[in-house]
């Protein structure tokens, strides 16, 4: 059996949706051959990571242009799906994914973005599609997103459609099941968490950061933020560091310096010499070697940060906001340290770069290890299911 799975992004890496559907095939293609079906959106080819998986075929779609495109964008949105939503349809989509799922022993069809799940919606109602949230999307708006009520409404309402209409849905978090739940009861469901390649992860030496002499390689303290800084919640997050808790960790440790790393970071106007602006590294591994702490100050996201995970892999100790680790299997004082407001997170940040917190970090690396790594995620989707499409029972493997 061959899996099917279809995205409207280039194969590449370099933002979070894109490491959850890599790692997503990645394990797929440890279970078996994996047909990748993908619009060339963000690059022409595939990224070496992607090249370099075995089993793994490519199946390239050209979208059309012009008034066939048009027509097909005005009839989703006659129809109530979001515009944001339906720019991102081509009609090739379907015509592509419909002839591959057809192919002799073909396994699980897979969408990995709402673009293809509406783009498929009417093939799910004859064959059991499986759908590759990466967010409970009318629950993932912030402040000055820019969207009307309007606009909400139509997420919500496409959304209870999507849920309804595939045989299985995989969600981040277990959070997010139980509002797909709420929004579709009956939804049919798998916990599917964001990853990281756990073993490809080597640890960062405990006795590096065992105490009050851990200053780094410069002699510092060094609190270390990654992520995507063009997202909303990232930038508004770092706001909150800056500004309000790193002048209250100065106070007791004027020494300390921030390390951020991470696109979106350019220009950075006002920068205090005590903290070094990265932008984007392709191995992080020496600044996370050099941290005696991993700050993940999210005031408002969604679904579960996959930097946040990839901190407790390099078994760093993590200062975190309540809400950043809502989507993980984490627990406040066994695996992160939190902080609620500015005066909580900066007494857990100056406590853990005065005094370490090596068990903590232990902790999250084994917890890294056995719900956050690729084996743990081939496992969860290894597991054979049964489908209920159109009254008819079937089984994709």
């Amino acid at each position: 059996m061959s899996d099917l799975y279809i995205s409207a992004f280039a194969p590449t890496l370099g933002t979070g949706r894109a490491l959850r559907t890599y790692m997503c095939i990645r394990a797929l293609a440890s279970l078996g051959p994996v047909d990748l079906a993908y619009v060339p959106h963000g690059a022409d080819a595939p990224s070496p990571e992607y090249q370099a998986i075995e089993d793994l075929r490519f199946h390239p779609i050209r979208p059309s242009r012009g008034a066939h495109r048009l027509t097909t964008y005005a009839s989703l949105c006659l129809r109530g799906v979001p515009q944001q939503w339906a720019r991102g349809v081509s009609p090739e989509i379907a015509q592509v994914a419909e002839r591959l799922a057809a192919a002799e022993r073909r396994g699980r069809v897979i969408v990995g973005d709402t673009a293809c799940a509406v783009a498929m919606l009417s093939w799910a109602r004859r064959r059991p599609l499986i759908y590759n949230a990466h967010n409970i999307e009318s629950s993932y708006r912030y402040p000055g997103h820019g969207e009307s009520r309007l606009d909400r409404l139509a997420v919500l309402r496409t959304e209870r459609r999507i849920l309804r209409m595939a045989a299985e849905s995989w969600m981040v978090s277990r959070e997010d099941v139980a509002m797909a739940r709420d929004l579709v009861p009956a939804a049919r469901l798998r916990y599917v968490p964001n990853v990281v390649d756990v073993d490809a992860i080597r640890p960062a030496a405990d006795a590096s950061r065992a105490g009050a002499g851990d200053r780094g390689a410069a002699g510092t303290r060094r609190l270390l933020m990654v992520g995507d800084f063009h997202y909303p919640p990232n930038r508004h997050g770092l706001a909150f560091l800056v500004d309000e808790v790193l002048p209250r960790v100065w106070r007791e440790l004027p020494d300390v310096r921030l390390t951020l790393a991470g696109r979106g970071l350019e220009p950075w106007p006002g920068q205090d010499e005590r903290i070094a602006v990265e932008g984007f590294v392709e191995d992080l591994a020496a600044l996370y070697a050099t941290a005696g702490c991993v700050a993940v100050p999210l005031l408002q996201s969604g679904g579960s940060p996959l930097k946040f995970v990839e901190a407790l892999a390099y078994g760093v100790p993590v200062v975190a906001t309540p809400l950043a680790a809502r989507g993980l299997e984490v627990r406040a004082g066994e695996h992160f340290l939190a902080g609620a407001d500015a005066d909580a997170f900066a007494a857990q940040v100056a406590g853990v770069l005065t005094d370490g917190a090596p068990a903590i970090a232990a902790r999250g690396r084994e917890l890294a290890e056995a719900e956050y790594s690729l084996q743990a995620l081939a496992t969860r989707i290894a597991a054979p299911v049964s489908y209920v499409t159109g009254g008819v029972t079937n089984s994709p493997v």
